[in-house]
């Protein structure tokens, strides 16, 4: 089925995020979130509107400090400037097609503009979901059914030659959406462990936990994600406070380490977990650790091999994938994951996917965040991860942001009447995610469209600005 893109509208949030929240080489007390709405054509004249939303992250698709925070969202805004105006002028075509008629285009414009391949492929991925929103309320169909019926069209060509049509074709139709996935709760760098790290008078008593403790006995979750800084005193220092409180409340949990690319190559973070090891309080937290999330820099982290640290935990990549290309190369240094983000892209998500399902044991995709709030962009980013299979999932908005507490009460009732198994509201407080049990009510995610299900109130958001036209410096 052929769409045209007719037309884009941007807008955008404000949040403030209730905790601090210290992942890499940036602690972020407030943020912006983009939204996009976009209306379609079908060939046979009927239109439609569609809408993704997703954070407009700081240092994370591009970390170098030459880059100011401001600068790294108007690197954000000109990606999206770049995609709307390579999707515009294509014309009628599948929604897949779109995109991978624009991809190559997109990655060497974005390139001029100094824009690194994550951050380039930050515009597509918003315009994908939206378009495709569309198309779901326009036919009458939900994301899970589109994508095993191959309504955008998804195919395998050029971009990933590794890829066979059969068996994406068998892929794609054997794909159910869970009606439940768990949460893998993050724990932050600066994250309060327990009481004592929280004194009274900085406490901001909203209800919902504020340590690693209250966390623990509030939504009795299974699965934790655990930052690691890149210093290996502190982090052991650390990890053996984490240790102490899982080992004590959290039962046969799972956990993950992320590097944050703190690292600056294997040998280091190769150390740490030898240190690790030897630790005895931190036995526990060793027998129960899944996999290692890019601990290296992503100037180092394709360089070489990571098999002296694969032998002893599987390692995926994150901030690195930047490219379709970049998870078969991966996989020959000994990597043997790759991440799934709504932020890099969901068709890329699907094709890795599939790549992972071809490859069978010893490889697999992780379920990870990127400050996903409650509303759209938390929606449609579960949707695709249960739809893929995985079985638990990085979230950590609904902890470090009080729920839909940016949005108006109008736009909050909306969603919460939709889908009010995956929200709750207390009085006095705003909607919020409803993950006590360890884990989310996905049933309501099968309505028409990518997910969404709710109108949100675009009155009261602000225009996004105007991208800088020149590369920024």
């Amino acid at each position: 089925m052929k769409v045209r893109v007719k037309a884009v509208d941007r807008f955008e949030r404000d949040f403030r995020l209730r905790l601090p929240f210290r992942f890499g080489v940036i602690t972020v007390t407030h943020g912006t979130q983009a939204i996009l709405r976009v209306r379609v054509e079908l060939e046979d004249g009927r239109s439609s509107e569609g809408v993704a939303a997703e954070a407009l992250a700081a240092k994370w698709f591009e970390k170098s400090p030459q880059f100011t925070d401001a600068q790294n969202l108007d690197q954000l805004r000109q990606a999206l400037d770049l995609a709307i105006g390579h999707y515009s002028e294509q014309g009628f075509q599948t929604p897949f097609g779109l995109y991978a008629g624009a991809y190559r285009q997109q990655i060497e414009r974005g390139g001029a503009f100094g824009l690194n391949p994550l951050v380039a492929s930050y515009g597509p991925a918003l315009l994908d979901r939206a378009i495709l929103d569309a198309l779901g309320k326009a036919t009458g169909q939900s994301f899970a059914r589109m994508i095993a019926a191959n309504v955008p069209g998804i195919a395998a060509t050029d971009l990933t030659p590794d890829i066979e049509a059969e068996h994406l074709k068998s892929f794609l139709a054997g794909l159910k959406a869970a009606p439940t996935i768990d949460v893998r709760h993050t724990v932050g760098l600066v994250d309060p462990l327990t009481a004592a790290d929280r004194p009274a008078a900085e406490r901001v008593n909203d209800g919902l936990p504020e340590t690693l403790e209250e966390v623990v006995a509030y939504y009795s979750g299974r699965y934790y994600k655990l930052k690691v800084g890149g210093d290996i005193r502190t982090d052991l220092d650390r990890l053996s406070r984490i240790a102490s409180v899982l080992d004590k409340g959290a039962g046969d949990y799972r956990c993950t380490f992320d590097g944050n690319e703190q690292y600056d190559d294997v040998d280091g973070i190769v150390e740490l977990w030898r240190k690790v090891e030897e630790t005895p309080a931190l036995a526990k937290m060793v027998k129960s650790t899944l996999f290692i999330e890019q601990p290296i820099k992503r100037q180092a982290a394709l360089s070489r091999p990571v098999t002296a640290l694969a032998k002893y935990r599987p390692v995926i990549i994150d901030e690195s994938d930047g490219e379709l290309s970049t998870f078969p190369l991966a996989l020959k240094l000994g990597y043997a994951g790759v991440s799934t983000k709504n932020c890099k892209g969901f068709y890329k998500s699907i094709l890795n996917a599939a790549r992972v399902a071809k490859l069978g044991a010893g490889h697999f995709m992780s379920a990870e965040d990127l400050t996903t709030q409650p509303g759209v962009s938390v929606q449609q980013d579960l949707a695709l991860v249960s739809l893929l299979g995985l079985t638990h999932v990085e979230r950590n908005a609904h902890h470090f942001i009080d729920g839909m507490s940016a949005a108006p009460e109008s736009e909050q009732q909306a969603f919460l009447a939709a889908h009010p198994n995956l929200y709750e509201r207390h009085p006095g407080h705003p909607v919020r995610l409803k993950a006590r049990s360890g884990k989310l009510d996905l049933s309501s995610l099968g309505c028409p469209g990518f997910a969404v299900g709710a109108d949100m109130d675009f009155k009261s958001l602000k225009p996004m600005p105007e991208a800088p036209k020149e590369r920024l410096q």
